[in-house]
């Protein structure tokens, strides 16, 4: 079934004065690792969060959950053991060629972000979709789905006001059975929500310039 698309057309030098806009507030955006402890509004999230929920997917199916954590012992679980598995992971676990990569971004096991930021939101992927009666059905392009979701909920974040850092811990399996999620929900990431830390610092690091990222033909 069909219906007509809702979509009206703006003027030339409208569009151009938005895209200006966008892409002024885009570029201050970083990811932080130190958050401030002060209350965002719940309201700020869920609406950054039906942004993201917008994102286009593979036939459709959506296959995401977003578990939103604000329980500071719930936060705490959740940080002890992602650092337990970041230790193994810079002690033992990772490449040298990856850690020589990571040094200029000045990461390490200590994730303080998980507990300073007032919210965290965890995305999990559907490995498959479960329908009512218990039956499953495959999902298509689940990973790249959820990627454009992210890349949603990152911009919508930033853009109301709100600083995040895309966080994959490795393994990731723990976030299952802490926030007890079902067999066909996969950990995807972890989004710290809130605004910087006073002192907040970031790499002095500089991105592509366009022409090293985008060919015209």
């Amino acid at each position: 079934m069909m219906r007509p698309l809702d979509f009206q057309r703006s003027d030339e030098t409208t569009m151009l004065a938005t895209a200006a806009r966008l892409r002024a507030i885009m570029a201050t955006r970083r990811s932080v690792r130190s958050f401030s402890p002060d209350p965002v509004p719940r309201e700020l999230v869920e609406a950054a969060l039906e942004i993201a929920s917008s994102a286009p997917s593979g036939a459709h199916r959506q296959p995401w959950t977003f578990v939103v954590v604000a329980d500071p012992e719930e936060r705490s679980r959740i940080r002890e053991a992602a650092e337990e598995e970041e230790r193994a992971f810079y002690t033992d676990r990772a490449p040298q060629e990856w850690l020589r990569a990571l040094a200029p971004l000045g990461t390490d096991d200590v994730k303080t972000h998980l507990t300073d930021a007032p919210w965290l939101v965890v995305m999990f992927r559907h490995r498959w979709t479960v329908g009512p009666d218990g039956s499953r059905s495959k999902n298509y392009y689940s990973s790249e789905s959820c990627g454009i979701a992210a890349g949603f909920l990152i911009a919508a974040l930033h853009q109301v006001g709100l600083a995040t850092l895309p966080h994959t811990p490795s393994p990731m399996g723990f976030l299952s059975e802490i926030l007890q999620r079902p067999e066909h929900e996969q950990p995807y990431l972890v989004l710290p929500v809130g605004y910087p830390a006073a002192d907040a610092v970031v790499p002095d690091i500089a991105r592509k310039p366009l022409d090293e990222v985008v060919v015209w033909r």
